[in-house]
This record gives structure tokens, sequence and C-alpha cells, in this order.
């Protein structure tokens, strides 16, 4: 079973390798990491802090501080922890995965941000899959169903799927940020996570990947290559490869909506291409019509 202290630090480590060096921390996460420390060292817990006095109406608040070490442990203490963690909990994968969503629905850098629908769409399919697909946001149709890749662009995925022998049910999908951000006037429009979306779930998209600990994970499209890899090239570029994240075999390849704008031959090859090369990755049986998907006809 996972720690809190261990999901703790494997959250600071991955900020860490992400060139993170400062995070906010308010005062009760001060005071929780105190009576961490005190606790390790065999001391009693503090006392719960006391509420601050009410600030005069004309008062104006100090900006945020960033905080190296609020401890003050010296030149090699570890890096402070956010205000909010995420704790993972349950014994199995599908229990693990339950704790996260219920965290998602309300987690609070999200919600700061102002800037994300209502309705969450965590993920959908097997927990002990092989496969992770992740793509970047809850689009209308998803929302409405509340399942990612839901609409015309989720069918071209479940289509890809079928040509590798594979349903929705053997695979996990997922997204980048579990709630469709909002655009002026919006309807049925869509707009792709910002930055900072992003950044707010990326612990939960680790987290799944951890619990999961599928073979290989499918990225589809240059915000999904980003937000997992930190790699800003495009699809283009990064295609065709193996990447690396925390020990776990990444592809990049092109969004579903991606091939139903284009809809062109080449597209088609290139993305199967990707897909025969995680076939091969996991095992799967290749048949000599599979090799040959999308190939010029001689």
């Amino acid at each position: 079973m996972i720690r809190p202290v261990d999901a703790l630090l494997e959250f600071l480590q991955a900020e860490q390798a992400r060139g993170v060096t400062h995070v906010h921390l308010d005062e009760a996460a001060r005071v929780s990491l105190r009576e961490i420390f005190v606790r390790s060292k065999g001391g009693q817990a503090l006392p719960p802090p006391q509420a601050p006095p009410e600030p005069a109406a004309a008062s104006v608040a100090p900006p945020a501080k960033l905080a190296e070490d609020p401890l003050d442990h010296g030149e090699d203490a570890p890096l402070a922890p956010a205000a909010t963690v995420l704790v993972v909990g349950g014994d199995t994968r599908a229990e693990k995965l339950e704790s996260l969503k219920r965290q998602a629905k309300n987690w609070a850098p999200a919600k700061a941000l102002g800037s994300l629908l209502d309705v969450m769409v965590f993920s959908e399919g097997n927990p002990d899959a092989r496969i992770m697909l992740v793509g970047d946001a809850p689009r209308h149709q998803d929302e409405r169903e509340g399942k990612p890749f839901a609409g015309p662009a989720g069918q071209k995925l479940t289509d890809i799927l079928k040509a590798m022998g594979l349903t929705r049910e053997e695979v996990y999908i997922s997204n980048l940020v579990k709630f469709r951000p909002s655009a002026p006037r919006q309807s049925t429009n869509d707009r792709m996570p910002n930055a900072e979306e992003i950044a707010a779930f990326l612990p939960f998209l680790r987290a799944e990947i951890q619990i999961i600990r599928p073979t290989c994970v499918i990225a589809l499209g240059e915000k999904a290559a980003e937000g997992l890899l930190g790699l800003t090239e495009s699809v283009a570029h990064l295609r065709g490869k193996w990447h690396e994240l925390e020990g776990t075999a990444v592809r990049v390849t092109y969004h579903p909506s991606h091939l139903m704008q284009s809809g062109d031959q080449q597209t088609k090859r290139q993305i199967w291409e990707d897909m025969l090369a995680v076939m091969e990755k996991i095992d799967l049986p290749i048949s000599p019509k599979q090799q040959g998907y999308f190939l010029p006809k001689v």
C-alpha cells in the first residue's frame, strides 16, 4: 500500500525532475510538514494552529511567498511540497484509480484556475491494461457522455484499436486534463488545455501510470507529448521512435482528430506504423494483412 509520505516524495521528485525549485506553501501545509518532521524525530505532534486574526477591511493581503525550505533544515533539505498533495489509497488498481477520481473532482489547484467546466471526465478502460492512451482534454461529446474520446475522434480511435485486434475495454484511456477547458461563447466548440491546466492535473496522470504500470503509453497529439515528456517538438518530429517516462515506454503519434482533418493516406500509414510498433512491443501477433495497411498499392 502506498503511504501518503511515499506519494508526497514521488510528487516532489517528479516536480524536481521537471526543473521546479519553488512551490507555493500555505500555513496549513507548513504545519503538516512540521508535524511530520517532529514525529520523524520521535517528538510529540504539534498542537493545531490557531486561526489568524481577521485583517482590517482596508488592508491588502501580501503576495504569496515561495519557500525553498520552510523547515530550515539546511541546504540539502528536500523541495517543499505544494499546498495540496495527491494521496493514493486502496489496495487494488481499481480502488487506487477510484481514489484518484474522487480527489480530481474537487482538486484545488485546478479549481483555482477558474478556466475549466464542471463535468469531470476522468478515464475509461482496463486497470490491468498493457496499453495506456493519453489525449489532451475532454471534448464536448466526451463531457456529454462522461468518458474520454466519445465523439467522432473517439470513433476513429476505436477503429484503430479494432484494426490492432483490440477493444476499448482492453486498454486504458485517459487525458492530461480531466475537465473540458472553457472558451468564450462556448457551445460545442473546444479548445486545447493551456500549460497551467495541464500542470494542475499532471500528478494524476503520473499516478495513473504508476498504478496501471502499462507496457507502453501512447501519447495522442502534441499536447499529450508535451505534458507527458516535456517535449515541444511537432508530432512529425517525435513520432516513429520510442521515448521513455520514468521507465515506461512512450510512443507519440497523431491525435485521431488530426486524422479526421487530413485524412490522407500518408498520415494514416504513419499512425498505423506507430501502432504496429506498439503491437510488437506488447507481443501482439501481426498478420501480413495488418502489416500492409495503408501502403501504396502496386
